[in-house]
């Protein structure tokens, strides 16, 4: 059986978003569901806007959501050769021909296309010129004038465009560079692609390649158009729906296993299923399974999902990322033992690791100011004995352990008449300064006997 070639092949004109991520993860998906080859192709031509740090920012989302690849990564800046044999071959078999049709003509032909209702498109003045290549010369494509084009797409079914549609598009500008939907088919070709998966955005571009394949005699590879990322606005993601860029999630504190797994479920489905491992989404990953409608992002889900995975994962494996996280809010820790135990108080409760930082901080400060309404109500002139009987008892413990402390608990409870709630919400409120926390006693355990009595001395004199 013939091995399966797929690619992904972003242009480095900006931050890598979340809809480039979703497309390199299906390609990623399907090569190692059905054991292709992956490649990945910097599309760098566009001069102006390419730059290196934006392909830099690919390379690490990539490598941070776990997508690798097998071949690359190529560049087009470094192809130049490939698209001269290629546009040569199209002019050697009649499919090309050189135009000199000065840029403010086109322009002023689109403009009256335009104001006529229709739509811009080159007139073919020079399609029978015969023009010789010049400083001043594109090179166009000769599109069929009649017939139909249309492919099978894996994920919409038969497509179809009119040929009177399609003008003679510019495959070579005057200034030597490739466009797009020439030196894609090139590179296609020469790296054997045999699958393009792309957004349905460029559904339009799709029979244009065709015919360029069909030109120069060269296999079509299978299409398939996977359906755009909206808003819950049903508009086109965009920078107000929430982070443009990958890297903005992994820098909010998300893990990169809750945004494949959401980025997989954008479009694609594999029963009810919602939470999928890696080796589960390489299982059960098709094109088939990919619908047609425009995928609606859902940061509540991410968020909900992210959750899941902070739950899911050790505690020890957790530390170090949460000590990033304190480390940007000013927290410094390196006893990782201490901090995974401070994890795994926070995992049941916490989103995203920013937000388990933020929750940690208490463990690390001191707790004030208290919450103004919960002091008023826990620390009153009455809770102060009961405050200094808990401090006395606790001192007196031969074991620190949540289990000592919560006998300890009961028994001053019992002792005292008192409301076990109204005896831990002022304890609570001396340690954490709020009234809602990780378990009591487990927190106490955490932060010390000294730090817990040095903490009880303080909400006493807060008392009134």
């Amino acid at each position: 059986m013939a091995v399966f070639r797929t690619r992904f092949s972003p242009s480095p004109t900006g931050y890598f978003h979340i809809g480039g991520a979703r497309t390199a993860l299906f390609n990623w998906l399907f090569a190692r569901h059905h054991q292709a080859v992956f490649i990945l192709r910097i599309e760098d031509t566009d001069l102006e806007r390419s730059q290196k740090l934006y392909e830099d920012d690919i390379i690490a989302s990539l490598q941070w959501l776990g997508l690798d690849w097998d071949e690359g990564p190529y560049h087009q800046s470094e192809r130049l050769e490939t698209y001269k044999f290629y546009a040569q071959e199209l002019l050697n078999r009649g499919a090309a021909y050189y135009c000199d049709c000065p840029p403010e003509e086109l322009e002023k032909q689109r403009e009256q296309a335009k104001a006529r209702g229709d739509k811009p498109r080159y007139n073919g003045h020079c399609r029978e010129r015969g023009l010789k290549a010049g400083s001043n010369t594109a090179l166009r494509f000769r599109s069929p004038l009649e017939g139909v084009t249309h492919w099978d797409d894996l994920t919409r079914g038969p497509i179809a465009f009119d040929n009177t549609e399609l003008d003679d598009l510019v495959i070579v500008r005057a200034d030597g560079v490739s466009t797009y939907n020439f030196a894609v088919v090139a590179d296609d070709i020469t790296m054997a692609i045999t699958h393009v998966i792309r957004g349905d955005d460029h559904i339009p571009n799709t029979p244009r390649q065709i015919l360029i394949y069909e030109a120069l005699g060269a296999p079509l590879p299978h299409f398939a158009h996977i359906p755009m990322i909206l808003g819950p606005d049903r508009a086109k993601l965009s920078k107000r729906h929430g982070a443009p860029s990958v890297m903005d999630y992994r820098d909010m504190g998300y893990l990169p296993e809750a945004v494949v797994n959401f980025l997989a479920r954008l479009g694609w489905s594999h029963g009810d299923q919602e939470i999928f491992s890696q080796e589960e989404l390489i299982r059960y990953f098709s094109l088939e399974h990919v619908g047609k409608a425009a995928s609606i992002f859902d940061t509540e889900k991410l968020s909900w999902l992210n959750g899941h995975y902070l739950r899911e994962k050790p505690a020890p494996e957790l530390a170090p990322f949460l000590q990033e996280f304190l480390e940007i809010i000013a927290i410094h820790v390196t006893d990782l033992d201490h901090l995974a135990k401070v994890v795994k108080t926070l995992q049941p409760r916490s989103h995203t690791l920013a937000d388990m930082a933020a929750q940690a901080r208490f463990y690390f400060e001191d707790p004030r100011p208290y919450e103004a309404k919960a002091a008023q109500k826990f620390l009153t002139a009455n809770i102060q004995p009961v405050l200094e009987t808990v401090g006395t008892r606790l001192a007196a413990l031969p074991f620190w352990t949540e289990e000592a402390i919560n006998q300890n608990f009961k028994e001053i409870q019992q002792e005292t008449g008192l409301k076990m709630k109204e005896i831990a919400q002022a304890v609570r409120l001396a340690l954490t300064g709020r009234t809602a926390s990780p378990g009591l006693f487990e927190i106490m355990e955490i932060l010390g006997r000294e730090e817990v009595q040095r903490r009880l001395q303080t909400a006493m004199a807060a008392c009134s």
